[in-house]
């Protein structure tokens, strides 16, 4: 197979994980392929709810004209687009960043966060009314211009891989929008950080708040998608080393992978999400029921979810399949925590899952109520202790009862391992450069 590239200088044709190697002995030269190609790879049967119907396939299909080999993020967004839907197989050689040259790039009118911070502090601004005015506008056409750079779109019947065990997206925003069989696979990347977050005086019972936007995958009115073998984290910017402005963290990140607005027939398996605030919403409103009733469907098996605070996941409307994930929270984060968010009319079904807490946390908050949905949680390990998670959190937490028995049986599943065995096996196994 030729591989397509978009950058001047072909050194290496890569062949799954690891590059096709020229191995030297005298004077003769053979090539030594090692690993397998997994752009060639597709969701196996009975493998979550990606697999329904016709399967998840993305661009395994591929030939020859389609298949490039990208270094950098104007490399990758132009492979994307080239060849429209046809199948594609798009390999990130490296860490290609979609910010390389900084926020500075992108600012607009004027824009100048010290001045930001002296119009809109509320011992000036208040708290009744939301951010308007030069500076305000200044930061809405900065915010534009990093939207116009960062996001990328992914069209159908496309699988993007990482070569090898250290190479993905750095600040770029995946845009799975209104398309359908997409892979991703072996790529580690760093959440987008926005470098305009918009202050809201009115927010939060007019206390004000910071928010952000982009989200590292955004799963968007898209059918059959297969997330599997990525590492999602906040890398060098941890929320931890934010600021904090008017009392509030100067919060530049969203989620790590939304799934919303219709999307259906999803896996997300063998991830690891690490030290994130919001992780992963499925369903974005309470008001979209038209659009989301019977829809939603997503399994998450084998992830690991470590120095995680909420939302892995919050679930609106649809029948989620969760197990064999392994769930740990730190001790900077056990007062202010959850894992999964019932959220309304949700059919969370959450079985064989290892939660690992520090001493003294609360078990009942890894469960939150949003609206009276049941679930289903069985099997359910807490600290290698078998835990009735619905039953502590009525018993901790009594003002947020909930109810048992999603209405549903998941039958889309391949393997389910005994939780104890979960953080040995997911630890080992999980996230990018796992799979080569």
């Amino acid at each position: 197979m030729r591989t397509r590239t978009w950058h001047a200088h072909v050194m290496t044709s890569f062949i799954g994980c690891t590059a096709l190697v020229l191995a030297v002995t005298g004077t003769v030269v053979t090539a030594q392929a090692q690993g397998r190609d997994l752009g060639r790879e597709t969701l196996a049967t009975n493998d979550g709810w990606g697999s329904e119907g016709t399967g998840t396939t993305g661009g395994a299909a591929a030939d020859a004209e389609h298949v490039y080999t990208v270094t950098t993020w104007a490399e990758f967004k132009a492979a994307l687009k080239d060849g429209g839907n046809a199948p594609k197989i798009i390999k990130v050689k490296g860490m290609i960043d979609a910010v390389s040259d900084g926020c500075e790039a992108f600012t607009a009118g004027g824009y100048d966060l010290q001045q930001y911070l002296k119009d809109y502090d509320p011992a000036v601004w208040g708290n009744d009314k939301v951010a308007s005015g030069p500076q305000e506008d200044a930061r809405v056409a900065s915010a534009a211009n990093q939207d116009g750079v960062i996001k990328a779109a992914v069209p159908s019947n496309t699988t993007i891989v990482g070569v090898g065990k250290n190479s993905g997206i750095l600040g770029g925003s995946l845009q799975i929008k209104g398309v359908s069989n997409v892979i991703l696979r072996n790529l580690t990347i760093e959440a987008p950080l926005d470098c305009f977050p918009k202050w809201d005086p009115t927010d939060d019972n007019k206390t004000g708040n910071w928010n952000s936007e982009y989200d590292a995958v955004v799963v968007f009115g898209t059918d059959h998608v297969w997330i599997d073998h990525n590492t999602f984290t906040d890398g060098r910017y941890p929320d931890s080393e934010r600021p904090v402005y008017f009392g509030k963290v100067f919060q530049q990140h969203d989620g790590l992978t939304d799934i919303v607005r219709g999307s259906n027939y999803v896996t997300v398996s063998w991830n690891r999400f690490q030290d994130h605030d919001k992780n992963m919403l499925i369903g974005n409103s309470d008001s979209t029921a038209a659009l989301d009733s019977g829809k939603l469907k997503v399994t998450m098996h084998h992830n690991l979810f470590d120095g995680i605070l909420q939302r892995s996941p919050r679930v609106r409307f649809g029948q989620v399949d969760v197990y064999n994930n392994h769930y740990v929270v730190n001790e900077e984060q056990k007062d202010d925590y959850y894992i999964f968010g019932v959220g309304i009319s949700s059919q969370l079904h959450a079985s064989d899952n290892a939660i690992s807490l520090p001493a003294g946390t609360s078990v009942g908050k890894a469960l939150k109520k949003w609206n009276e949905s049941p679930l289903t949680a069985k099997n359910n390990y807490v600290n290698g202790k078998l835990t009735d998670l619905i039953a502590v959190h009525n018993a901790e937490i009594p003002g947020e009862t909930l109810q048992s028995g999603a209405g549903w049986t998941p039958t889309l599943r391949t393997r389910v391992d005994s939780p104890k065995a979960v953080p040995g096996i997911v630890g080992h196994r999980a996230g990018a450069g796992k799979d080569c």
